[in-house]
């Protein structure tokens, strides 16, 4: 076998590993959306039914490039089930809505427990000592491709769409977050006007969640959020797509600023119609 012909086959069996996984993830996506995943979303999800039917469209495709890419596991003695991926995936890929996307390249793999789960944690004390110990989670975005999420949870921020705590949104929102390169409450805006204009509302906004918390202010956004700029992001995406006339009321210039980031109004969905 001369050197031509082994170079041939080098080559082509390296455009072959580029072109079947895209040949089997076209197929996946032109797929016919399952009829059972329809009726899932419309049980566990309930904005679901009142997107305009484009927008139907557009969360099917996702869902299902989701669905071809990302492995789930089951722990605890979990056993993973059709709905728990189809609602999961319902929830995160309407993060991605309206917008150009690998659906969260980053991601590899979604953990999903029965219910609370127990994640180490390591804390620096005052004196510099250091302290293991454990935490009660239900849900957590890793950096290394990893979601683990409480399927109880999961469910139930599902099933009410409008209290404002949804643990998909949340951790699926430190996943576009992730994609800028650091968990810093700034995802990929696309231009530094976009920054600027994030950066100086978003910060305001975090000063003024950590006030509210000091002085015990009510407040629209939940408490969590004051933690750093990150959980603030995230806090502030539950808001927007569960709670979003609160948010407009409340912190227009926030709820504009994520209007444009994800390129949706939720107020829309509320009952099905335009605003």
């Amino acid at each position: 076998m001369n050197a031509l012909l082994i170079l041939a086959i080098i080559v082509a069996a390296i455009v072959l590993a580029e072109w079947i996984p895209k040949l089997r993830l076209k197929r996946a996506v032109q797929a016919r959306f399952p009829e059972h995943f329809v009726a899932i979303l419309e049980k566990n999800v309930p904005v679901y039914p009142r997107l305009p039917a484009e927008l139907r469209g557009q969360l099917h495709g996702l869902i299902k490039q989701f669905l071809h890419q990302k492995n789930f596991h089951g722990c605890g003695g979990l056993e993973i089930t059709d709905e728990m991926r189809v609602t999961i995936a319902g929830q995160a890929c309407l993060l991605l809505l309206n917008r150009r996307t690998r659906v969260y390249p980053g991601l590899w793999s979604v953990l999903v427990y029965p219910g609370a789960f127990i994640a180490p944690r390591t804390e620096l004390a005052p004196g510099g000592v250091v302290i293991d110990g454990e935490e009660d989670l239900l849900g957590e975005s890793w950096g290394d491709g990893r979601v683990v999420l409480a399927w109880d949870h999961v469910r139930q921020g599902a099933g009410d769409f409008t209290d404002g705590h949804n643990v998909v949104l949340h951790e699926f929102a430190h996943q576009l977050d992730d994609e800028s390169g650091a968990a810093d409450g700034a995802p990929i805006l696309g231009s530094q006007a976009n920054y600027r204009d994030w950066a100086a509302v978003l910060s305001r906004e975090f000063a003024a969640l950590r006030s509210d918390v000091l002085h015990q202010d009510e407040t629209v956004l939940d408490e969590y959020g004051a933690t750093d700029p990150a959980e603030f992001f995230a806090v502030a995406t539950e808001t927007f797509f569960e709670k979003p006339v609160e948010l407009a009321e409340h912190h227009p210039e926030l709820f504009e600023e994520l209007k444009k980031y994800y390129r949706v109004d939720p107020r829309e969905w509320l009952h099905g119609r335009s605003l």
